[in-house]
């Protein structure tokens, strides 16, 4: 997919965010720490915010949609908080910001999803850099993922299990497609992982094989509840202003034996090499 910023989501962004920071210098520190390339550019605010998004966009050394989600982050993940706004059944500035942002994106085929990531609609969080660093051979930087995520359950339960998730299926994905297998005509997470499951390889002994698809079986399982974990409670499809509850251990549950799976798979690759 492009990486351009459609001019559309530009004018949303750049006037949402400037509205909300109104002040140069912290858009200026916001800009230079989400990678946008040269100096603030003249102009007030919302000025600033658009020229600066489009220079992303003709520099083709930037990555303008992964500068975009940098920019766009921490507005997009405020949390409500109780208020007159709410007990009136009335939206606040945040979520009626955070909405026209949501649907410019949307417009353009394009979605926003926790810790940064603005990609294609239907798309798994960074699912696009997940299978460039597994392509690339980069299963250090899967790690860093996975730790990312686990360092995120005390303070986003919701977003750790959706990342999870995510990491599975770019995993799944790539070693279809390291494989040459075919690509099961959905995409969700079940089906991949049915397709992966076919070609990997059972112990000789009949005694280990069989004790091998017990294990398989219940990897099918736990990869079933990971994904479902996901689409009802994850923050891949929104959470709304009340999300649905999750404690912190039984995110830890869904990250770690996520984990594990990702693990497992990544070693067969390598020792295929």
């Amino acid at each position: 997919m492009s990486n351009i910023i459609p001019s559309s989501v530009v004018g949303a962004v750049a006037s949402v965010i400037a509205s909300h920071y109104f002040n140069h210098s912290k858009l200026n520190i916001l800009f230079m720490e989400a990678g946008a390339p040269g100096e603030a550019p003249e102009g007030n605010c919302e000025t600033k915010c658009a020229a600066w998004l489009k220079r992303c966009n003709d520099n083709p050394e930037i990555d303008a949609l992964e500068v975009l989600g940098n920019v766009i982050q921490k507005y997009m993940e405020i949390e409500p908080t109780k208020s007159l706004f709410e007990e009136r059944n009335i939206e606040t500035p945040v979520t009626i910001g955070q909405s026209r942002i949501m649907n410019a994106l949307e417009k353009k085929q394009l979605t926003y999803q926790s810790n940064g990531y603005v990609v294609k609609l239907g798309s798994s969080v960074a699912t696009k850099t997940l299978e460039d660093y597994l392509k690339k051979g980069d299963f250090k930087s899967i790690e860093v993922e996975f730790e990312r995520a686990i360092s995120n359950i005390t303070s986003d339960p919701h977003a750790s299990i959706t990342a999870a998730s995510a990491i599975i299926e770019a995993v799944l994905k790539y070693y279809i497609e390291h494989n040459s297998l075919i690509m099961p005509t959905r995409m969700n997470i079940g089906p991949l992982w049915k397709t992966v499951r076919d070609d990997l390889s059972l112990n000789a002994d009949v005694q280990f094989s069989e004790d091998q698809n017990k294990i398989l079986t219940g990897m099918t399982t736990i990869i079933d509840g990971v994904g479902a974990f996901r689409s009802h409670i994850g923050s891949a499809h929104g959470r709304g202003i009340t999300p649905p509850t999750i404690s912190i251990h039984e995110a830890r549950l869904a990250v770690n034996v996520a984990h594990c799976i990702v693990t497992y798979i990544m070693d067969v690759l390598g020792s295929c090499k």
